[in-house]
């Protein structure tokens, strides 16, 4: 006797929303590299030329772990792009300065960011990009907008080899 599996009675959102994310990073790590940063050194420069912020606060904006983000931000400094000193407000703390040259890098990686989004939006009538990003705006503000506490670290699947 075998198990049938369950029907399945609504679209799989899970995969759906996985699936799009995967790929929309994917064509930005591809776009972004061409000009030599990644999607997280990109995340740093625009953060922290929006104001005086420390690297735990980078990190917590970009979703970075404390190693991760010192691996960026060595990769940032060795490029010449963000230098870390301290700060102006308490001096014990330490921030991630962008150098000109970081700007410049910040002005041209926001460019490319824009526009992988504009082609994703793109693909769509103007009518239906407008509805998702209504509605994904709607969810991540609204019923998405926390995680849930898990027992375990929830983790992307492996993905298949081609």
């Amino acid at each position: 006797m075998t198990a049938m599996a369950p029907a399945r009675t609504k679209p799989d959102l899970s995969f759906l929303l996985d699936h799009a994310g995967h790929v929309l990073r994917t064509k930005m790590a591809a776009a972004l590299a061409e000009i030599g940063l990644t999607a997280r050194m990109h995340c740093v420069l625009v953060h922290a030329l929006e104001e005086e912020r420390t690297q735990i606060q980078l990190a917590e904006i970009g979703d970075m772990d404390k190693t991760t983000m010192v691996v960026t931000v060595d990769a940032l400094e060795e490029a010449g792009l963000a230098e870390r000193r301290p700060s102006r407000a308490d001096r014990r703390a330490r921030v991630i300065a962008v150098t000109e040259k970081g700007a410049e890098m910040a002005r041209r990686s926001q460019e490319i960011v824009d526009g992988v989004h504009r082609d994703a939006l793109g693909s769509l009538p103007p009518d239906e990009a407008e509805v998702l990003v209504r509605a994904m705006n709607r969810l991540v503000t609204g019923h998405l907008a926390t995680p849930a506490e898990a027992p375990q670290v929830v983790r992307r699947a492996r993905q298949r080899s081609k």
